[in-house]
């Protein structure tokens, strides 16, 4: 009895260690999945009616081109940042924007909002979609891309491909990610919720290692179906994506001229040899002047002699004679005589007489009296 109470025991504790898992296991999943239509409550005075113990402040610079956008578009960023109790100020003078909180500000995080807000505009964002940024679900996004291509040529190209053609491949990254896209410059400004703001990166940096944007556009467009089958959401995807392989290309073709490198040797090349150690190395250093003159002298008649004989050889090319071929006379052998047989010659032409042909007989008849008479009768009608 008491072996069957202990064996029930056990039994019952395994099966609440596996129904507490099983329960962990649910919350788990719950936690991890946002319910739809759920939105974050909006902070408001009542959260925060104190205020802030201290004043915070932003400053970012902008280039000279932006100065007179800024100064047409200034009342309203006063506007929107004043909604939130933050005072902004333009210097024109140093190039200069800056930010900070007041007396009034409740709101901890605005500041950063409004941090975000200048550095899109400065970043030659318009003023309509940098101001969605004070929005509690809106996030910015700066990417710096200048640094990552060492080549200009090649970075240029690539920032174009990220751009497409007529801004076709921007539009379509807009469209997938919800954010808005602004290539400028060495820096990709982005704006949009979070997921989005994820996709913008990869896409952006997978272009500047030479990914196109294509693969990877196809990729969002697959997933964005594959999000709105609620029972495929808990369920891996790897499947369904593409998995666009790196083509190896054809190996570089050899170059017709290879150089050959020469071993490396630590000693420096021999120097050349000056006329001073060339006189010295054959004795003429030693001679005298008169006698180096001479020796100069015969040297260069040698060199006209061998010269005018090089002239006068080809002079006289022109009338030496060309080599003509030997005549080879053809040796015709005579026709031996054929033996004719007379008898056999004399049978055939008496066979063809014999034979009837349509040649005309040797002595004609006479024409009729009749046929001369037509005749004459036709020329006197003529």
């Amino acid at each position: 009895m008491a072996s069957t109470a202990a064996a029930d025991g056990v039994s019952d504790a395994e099966t609440g260690k596996k129904s507490k898992k099983t329960k962990n296991q649910v919350d788990e999943s719950e936690l991890l999945t946002v319910p739809d239509g759920w939105k974050e409550p909006s902070f408001s005075r009542d959260d925060n009616p104190r205020g802030l113990l201290e004043e915070s402040s932003f400053a970012t610079l902008f280039p000279k081109y932006r100065e007179a956008y800024l100064k047409e578009c200034w009342p309203l960023v006063e506007k929107a940042l004043g909604e939130s109790s933050i005072k902004a100020s333009l210097d024109l003078i140093e190039g200069s924007i800056t930010v900070c909180t007041t007396k009034k500000t409740f709101d901890p995080y605005a500041i950063v909002r409004a941090r975000d807000l200048i550095k899109l505009l400065a970043r030659s964002v318009p003023f309509e979609q940098a101001v969605r940024i004070l929005q509690d679900d809106m996030a910015c996004d700066i990417i710096k891309i200048g640094t990552l291509v060492r080549n200009r040529e090649r970075f240029v190209k690539r920032r174009q491909r990220l751009i497409g053609p007529k801004g076709s491949t921007l539009k379509a990254l807009e469209l997938l990610t919800n954010c808005y896209v602004m290539v400028q410059g060495n820096t990709v400004s982005a704006l949009g919720p979070y997921n989005g703001l994820k996709e913008v990166r990869k896409v952006v940096m997978d272009t500047m290692k030479n990914i196109h944007p294509i693969y990877n556009i196809k990729t969002l467009m697959i997933k964005r179906e594959l999000s709105k089958d609620p029972d495929l959401r808990m369920q891996s995807w790897e499947r369904f994506l593409p998995n666009f392989r790196h083509k190896n290309l054809s190996k570089r073709k050899a170059p017709k001229k290879k150089s050959v490198k020469k071993e490396y040797t630590p000693f420096p090349p021999q120097p050349p040899e000056s006329k001073v150690d060339k006189e010295l190395a054959t004795g003429e250093f030693f001679l005298r002047e008169s006698v180096k003159r001479r020796k100069k002298m015969e040297e260069i008649k040698v060199k006209q002699a061998e010269a005018l004989t090089k002239k006068q050889e080809e002079r006289n090319k022109a009338f030496i004679p060309p080599k003509e071929k030997p005549l080879i006379r053809k040796t015709v052998k005579a026709p031996t005589e054929a033996k004719l047989d007379i008898e056999a010659l004399k049978e055939k032409v008496k066979k063809a007489k014999t034979k009837k042909l349509g040649a005309p007989p040797v002595n004609p008849a006479p024409p009729t009296s009749s046929t001369t008479n037509k005749k004459k009768k036709n020329k006197s009608k003529g």
